[in-house]
């Protein structure tokens, strides 16, 4: 319904799977599957123009860097954050990486081991939304690792706790809502397009980002 609804509003968007299981090759094909018209609810996704990549990507982490690969593609973070961002900025339709699990065991399952995300507010224009039931907003217990830059063309991000960017970049799934109702995510999005705003805003004004709850 969201892939749906997206495409009515004629929106430009990318869907990118993280997952630290196994299950995204699954995954992947279940929307393939979906997008030739075979899901019996949504016949209608056939028309939508939004190829899936079948190829697994992986995103490896240690104390040195952040490694992506898929394929014969390969970057890294040696040289800063802003290579990853400018892959996953660049992404079109639909794709999928593995995170690493064992990385986020080895610190705690908290944000700094968690997956990898990278926000520019000075790039406007894109909007990054990471969905994640566990995502939490005490970072010692938390599923993703946010990092902003702070600085226009900056290579090198600040980390960022998940409560700058609570409900603006990372959105808790409540898994009951997504369940019941089908424009769950659609709000999801709606809401963080609307609090984007006003964090772009906030940022332009100089005021603390720390002060800024999602809310």
């Amino acid at each position: 319904h969201l892939l749906q609804s997206l495409h009515r509003e004629g929106r430009a968007f990318a869907v990118v799977f993280r997952t630290f299981g196994t299950d995204l090759p699954r995954a992947l094909r279940a929307v393939s599957c979906a997008l030739a018209g075979q899901h019996p609810r949504f016949p209608a996704l056939r028309d939508l123009a939004l190829p899936v990549d079948l190829t697994l990507g992986r995103i490896r982490c240690s104390k040195r860097e952040v490694v992506l690969t898929r394929g014969a593609e390969r970057l890294g973070t040696q040289e800063g954050g802003r290579k990853l961002y400018d892959y996953f900025s660049s992404f079109e339709g639909i794709g999928g990486f593995q995170d690493h699990f064992d990385w986020w065991a080895k610190n705690q399952f908290s944000s700094r081991g968690g997956k990898p995300l990278w926000i520019d507010p000075h790039d406007p224009d894109l909007h990054h939304i990471f969905i994640d039931d566990n995502i939490r907003l005490d970072d010692a217990d938390t599923i993703v690792h946010p990092q902003v830059f702070s600085e226009r063309g900056s290579r090198n991000p600040r980390r960022t706790p998940t409560s700058e960017l609570y409900n603006i970049c990372l959105v808790q799934t409540n898994l009951l809502e997504a369940i019941a109702d089908e424009d769950y995510f659609l709000r999801c999005v709606r809401k963080c397009e609307e609090n984007y705003e006003r964090y772009l805003a906030c940022r332009e004004q100089d005021a603390p980002s720390q002060q800024w709850d999602g809310q």
